[in-house]
């Protein structure tokens, strides 16, 4: 960097921290997504986010008619050790149509987890596709109208006397596999490139959560 030019964030990291974050913004699935529709517990939403950031989603999307009560950094992700919430975009919605119509604008297939005659395994899905995978309410599940405007439903296939996880633990399950899938096709072997629109702009995010106030 010369003595008159403007110094980029990067001159501002370490070699090994610049080398990270360019690595987790090469890997980032802009066509992986989670959508939770009424999770009250924020610690449920913490978890999501911290297995999203894992298996490298961008954003996720939150339907909930509290959203003032969930929508606090304080309470999302605070005991997060990595600090997921800060770099995982978190799109809030107050009702569950107008969510899915915004999913769709970018996204080419939703299916939730959902128990019905129609329901199939989470490990048919093909889960390199374009896709939002769409969890419900802890103790409901998800409603009529998330149903109706899904692709289809899926299920985790369990062995044990008690057929139900928490909705954090199922959504770390159906994403890692999406992520097993996804290593197996090659979707993680990207080497950062300037010139990539997707690389370059979660960089710039990254950048932005790293350095607020530059």
């Amino acid at each position: 960097m010369s003595s008159d030019s403007k110094p980029e964030k990067s001159d501002f990291l370490l070699p090994e921290r610049d080398k990270k974050l360019k690595k987790a913004a090469a890997n980032r699935q802009h066509d992986l997504t989670v959508i939770l529709e009424n999770v009250h517990d924020p610690h449920n939403i913490g978890a999501v986010l911290r297995s999203c950031d894992a298996v490298g989603i961008s954003e996720i999307f939150v339907i909930s008619e509290k959203i003032a009560a969930i929508k606090s950094e304080k309470k999302i992700g605070k005991n997060s050790a990595s600090g997921s919430r800060k770099w995982v975009k978190v799109h809030y919605f107050e009702d569950t149509s107008t969510c899915l119509g915004e999913v769709r604008k970018k996204y080419k297939f939703i299916f939730g987890t959902h128990l019905d005659s129609n329901s199939t395994s989470l490990y048919d899905l093909d889960l390199t596709a374009s896709v939002a995978l769409m969890f419900g309410n802890e103790h409901l599940g998800l409603s009529e109208e998330a149903v109706k405007g899904m692709d289809g439903n899926f299920t985790i296939p369990q062995v044990g006397m008690v057929q139900s996880l928490n909705v954090s633990v199922a959504c770390a399950v159906s994403i890692f596999e999406a992520m097993r899938q996804r290593l197996v096709s090659g979707h993680y072997n990207s080497e950062f490139d300037k010139d990539n629109f997707n690389h370059a702009n979660s960089l710039d995010y990254f950048f932005s959560k790293q350095f607020p106030r530059i």
